[in-house]
């Protein structure tokens, strides 16, 4: 007698014994996530063997999560192989990034309802806004086209390269910061500048004729500026709380009838990985005259 588990089943049969439709397991095969054990080649139909039956099941669970195709395959992969501490880890590790990414969306609900309602002079009302001037400074720069969702990590390593490189330049002579040439958000992918103010030009410009384009790096001399800016703290400094930071300061220009003369940006003054939630880390500012 043959087993069961050597059978092959009919697409029909399998998606009974599955609990699935055929269109979807249709769909699986054509994902590349469940192939049929057996296609045959004159009238084309699918057959599966029963040992499919938990992988097909564990797939349509997975596809509820809105779990991404290429997630999908690892997870089942590893289940395939018998692994199920690697796909359990697989699956922890997405299901973090959706309740970090639902946290963001939550925030910027929050963030959007307040504008939406007219509460949004209440929230700029949080955020203390001051002068202040700056001196003629040389700069060495990385800048790159980047979408919201990479930004902070690059702004990490490229300001880490900046900093790094800042020491063949005469040492770094103030606060390093970002410039935004424009919009950065996940339909728009500025550019963005890493910036870091050094001491010996010449050190500088040979440093950046060294390094060619490698990281997209310049040299250049930053007029003097006043600059209308918010402290903010390294909480306040993540999307969309950082907004109303730049928006505030907006705000507060018009109200005085500021024009801004540069592009917008954010001064990273204190040490990211030692700083608390509530520590000061950030001034969002706006050159105006």
């Amino acid at each position: 007698m043959t087993r069961v588990d050597d059978e092959l089943l009919t697409i029909g049969a399998f998606a009974a014994r599955s609990r699935l439709s055929a269109k979807a397991l249709r769909l699986y095969d054509r994902l590349g996530l469940l192939a049929p054990a057996h296609v045959d080649e004159v009238s084309g139909y699918r057959y599966y063997r029963a040992d499919q039956i938990e992988r097909a099941r564990l797939v349509a669970l997975l596809r509820q999560l809105d779990m991404p195709l290429a997630r999908i395959a690892e997870v089942v992969g590893a289940a395939g192989a018998g692994d199920g501490c690697r796909a359990a880890d697989r699956l922890a590790a997405y299901w973090a990034d959706v309740e970090a990414r639902l946290a963001s969306q939550r925030t910027l609900a929050e963030y959007l309802r307040g504008r939406l309602s007219g509460r949004s002079s209440e929230m700029y009302g949080k955020f203390a806004v001051e002068t202040v001037d700056v001196p003629e400074r040389v700069v060495i720069t990385e800048k790159r086209h980047t979408l919201a969702d990479e930004l902070p990590a690059w702004i990490g390593a490229s300001l880490g390269r900046l900093e790094k490189a800042s020491r063949e330049c005469g040492g770094s002579t103030a606060a390093p910061y970002v410039v935004y040439h424009s919009e950065v958000s996940m339909e728009s992918d500025g550019p963005a500048e890493s910036c870091v103010p050094v001491a010996d030009e010449a050190a500088a410009r040979a440093w950046a004729a060294r390094h060619g384009r490698a990281w997209e790096t310049a040299v250049r001399v930053e007029p003097a500026r006043r600059l209308a800016y918010t402290r903010i703290t390294k909480a306040q400094v993540a999307h969309p709380q950082i907004l109303a930071a730049f928006e505030a300061v907006e705000e507060w220009m018009a109200a005085r009838r500021l024009k801004q003369t540069g592009p917008c940006r954010e001064v990273y003054f204190a040490d990211w990985e030692t700083a608390g939630a509530q520590d000061p880390v950030c001034d969002v500012a706006f050159p105006v005259g």
